[in-house]
């Protein structure tokens, strides 16, 4: 499998493409006045101490306090050295014999600020790595709860015997990532490397800088290219921008040597982005209907609580019989969700609606071939059979927003709702709401404000009945445009 990665640099917003055999797979996007803050490491100054709440006010530098609670203070264990963050099976210490005003203190964002409150801060540090994370106040070597029980032991094994021990230079926790499980042991052992190098750079910053200093932020997209989407399929790593080329790599040959050696500075005329027509791409992966080669097609939707995938055959009419021309559509279908899933970063569960399939032969290869194209994904899926009213269920794990949250916003018109009242359903709404209104008010007039499409309507098609209400009411109504305003929107003015 030959990889390629595109990246998109400009001040307010990086983009990265994943091409894979020419074709677009993943897409990235992260913009710098909305980059988060879960990760950064501050050395912060205790503002206020609040015995009745049990915590505290951390001034971070930020606009507004952090929020520090006694349930994420590190406290050292009175046995030894490693350090435990307060347990409900121990007793807790009180956050006032923990902190104090005006102590410096090294937190981490754990939770972004959201409306009016601050970010929710934790004293112990985790940094994480592409395979790893790492504790460095602990001694703990764990294996992430979602990897299958019985593989457990086995990799902890092989991670304790790489990390080692304090005395050999090692020490430190370490929690093996899902995404760890098939890991080799050189790539462990480089990503226990670079996360130890990394927590020495942040220990060294606390010394030197002063309070309200950030001595750690997170990866950003284009350093989370290297440490996350480089594997040994990928053939290059083409960048638009030569103050941020040579800005990754010095970090990459500092952290990633490996993955430093195939990013390169892209010269070309046309922008980078135009040699796969990624902005093609991007456009067409915010619609619902994705065309397949054969004339088939599907249909995604997104939902709150999960995604639909129908597939249909369309004009699709080439297989000599009427069994072969839904398995062949089901077979293209199967390869075209699993890049959409990827292409869109679609999360959470995912009901697939193959079209009907009458033999299990027929069902056993679609359901292979899905499953084959979902293997390539980085991002964990898991994908079960037909159920017996022929529909696929399967997860993938959610990693970030998906691409049309990101980048879309509900519609102005419909609300999200995805569709608007037709021109005559607002008529009645409006000859109602007169009525309504008639009842308990005595204008002079009414006026009715409303959309061209509404009012052309009144017009037309519906005068009779415009004409019949005002008889009954008694009172003129008059019509008027505005053009701001959406096919459901109306005013009624009572003059």
């Amino acid at each position: 499998m030959q990889q390629d990665i595109l990246i998109n640099w400009s001040p307010q917003e990086t983009r990265v493409a994943v091409v894979e055999h020419g074709a677009v797979q993943e897409l990235h996007v992260e913009r710098t006045l909305e980059r988060g803050l879960v990760g950064n490491v501050y050395l912060g100054k205790v503002a206020r101490v609040l015995p009745g709440m049990q915590s505290a006010f951390i001034d971070i530098g930020l606009e507004r306090a952090a929020f520090l609670h006694v349930a994420d203070v590190w406290q050292r264990h009175p046995e030894g050295d490693a350090g435990v963050l307060a347990r409900k099976s121990e007793p807790q210490v009180p956050i006032e014999k923990q902190v104090f005003e005006g102590q410096a203190l090294m937190v981490q964002v754990i939770k972004d600020p959201i409306g009016s409150k601050g970010a929710r801060l934790s004293t112990q540090i985790s940094v994480a790595g592409r395979l790893l994370v790492f504790l460095p106040q602990d001694e703990h070597v764990g294996v992430s709860q979602k990897i299958p029980l019985g593989e457990r032991e086995a990799l902890r094994a092989r991670l304790q015997a790489l990390v080692g021990d304090k005395a050999s230079g090692g020490g430190g926790g370490f929690i093996l990532r899902t995404n760890g499980e098939d890991a080799t042991d050189a790539e462990l052992a480089d990503d226990i490397a670079y996360l130890r190098k990394t927590w020495t750079r942040i220990k060294d910053a606390a010394l030197r800088q002063p309070p309200l200093s950030l001595l750690h932020q997170d990866l950003d997209l284009l350093q989370r290219v290297l440490r996350d989407l480089v594997g040994e399929h990928t053939q290059s790593i083409r960048l638009d921008s030569l103050e941020q080329f040579q800005r990754l790599r010095a970090f990459g040959l500092e952290f990633m040597p490996a993955a430093a050696a195939k990013l390169q500075h892209y010269r070309g005329e046309r922008p980078v982005f135009d040699l796969y027509s990624i902005d093609e791409e991007i456009a067409r992966a915010l619609g619902r209907r994705v065309d397949l080669k054969s004339g088939g097609y599907l249909i995604i939707d997104q939902t709150e609580a999960l995604t639909t995938v129908d597939v249909n055959t369309g004009g699709y009419v080439g297989a000599r019989n009427f069994d072969d021309t839904i398995f062949k559509t089901n077979l293209e279908a199967a390869g075209a969700i699993a890049r959409q899933l990827r292409l869109r970063n679609l999360g959470g569960i995912v009901i697939v609606d193959f079209i009907d399939m009458l033999r299990e032969e027929h069902q056993s290869a679609v359901l292979a071939e899905f499953r084959k194209h979902l293997a390539r994904d980085r991002v964990k899926t898991m994908a079960g059979g037909f159920s017996n009213l022929g529909l696929v269920e399967m997860t993938r794990k959610r990693t970030r927003e998906s691409l049309a949250h990101m980048l879309c916003e509900p519609c102005a018109a419909c609300q999200g709702k995805g569709s608007v009242k037709t021109a005559r359903s607002v008529c009645y709404d409006i000859l109602r709401e007169i009525l309504r209104e008639a009842r308990q008010f005595n204008p002079r007039e009414f006026r009715v404000i409303a959309s061209a499409a509404v009012v052309e309507l009144f017009l037309d098609e519906e005068s009779a009945h415009l004409a019949g209400l005002s008889d009954f009411i008694g009172k003129p109504i008059s019509l008027q445009t505005e053009a701001a305003m959406g096919q459901e929107q109306y005013d009624i003015v009572l003059l």
